[in-house]
């Protein structure tokens, strides 16, 4: 399995292309949680399509929402989720606790997790 977790940066554009695609074992996965561009789509929904890789999924596209046109769409053995995988009802729970926390922090005079001290 790859799984790509970084940044978009114009050196990181395209990192999975059809050469990378390539060098991975026919049972390999791809996972996308960072930013679509990262992948070339048509060179992904390629390399399923021909059995060259087992399967992706991906949680972002290099534009969403997506055009009908996506060659990811029709791909088989991929799944998209809509940018929101990470949102679990124990994320989204956590996620509103720390924020109701900071935000009582704040109100007490006790500022947390503070980023500008401006």
């Amino acid at each position: 399995m790859v799984s790509l977790h970084c940044p978009l940066t114009p050196e990181m554009q395209g990192l999975v292309d059809a050469r990378r695609l390539s060098l991975m074992k026919p049972s390999a996965f791809l996972v996308n949680t960072a930013r679509g561009p990262l992948i070339d789509e048509a060179a992904l929904a390629a390399a399923l399509d021909d059995g060259r890789i087992a399967g992706a999924a991906v949680d972002v596209l290099s534009v969403e929402p997506p055009a009908r046109s996506n060659p990811l769409l029709a791909a088989k053995h991929c799944v998209i989720t809509p940018h929101v995988a990470w949102a679990t009802r124990d994320a989204r729970r956590r996620l509103i606790d720390v924020a109701a926390a900071n935000l009582a922090a704040y109100l007490d005079g006790r500022p947390q997790n503070v980023v500008n001290r401006i």
